[in-house]
């Protein structure tokens, strides 16, 4: 992938080394990931993820660490979803214990 990213306007294609969920911190070569911008036609001032690494070399078609910030986000709503929604569940169950234990004291 080039600076430019023009790879595809449509969803990251999940790498060989595996694909990260969420926000990527490192690549799977142990490099930071840095956020850029794409300056292609197809995908233009999107931006992404990609390894420092593979950025500095101007790697194209590498499996190094590449993924667009809005899906990245997307995968970081949809996890914090989940654990409200396991949480509000968890409150739930605790609240009706509690509520039981009250009624069998009176």
């Amino acid at each position: 992938m080039s600076n430019e990213s023009g790879n595809s306007s449509g969803a990251s294609s999940a790498r060989a080394r595996g694909r990260a969920v969420g926000v990527p911190k490192r690549c799977w070569c142990g490099e930071l990931v840095v956020s850029l911008m794409s300056k292609s036609t197809a995908n233009p001032y999107r931006r992404y993820f990609w390894c420092a690494f593979a950025a500095e070399k101007r790697l194209s078609n590498d499996n190094h660490t590449y993924k667009w910030v809005d899906e990245a986000l997307l995968d970081e709503v949809e996890a914090l979803s989940f654990r409200i929604g396991k949480l509000e569940q968890t409150n739930l169950a605790e609240r009706g214990e509690e509520e039981k234990k009250l009624k069998s004291l009176n």
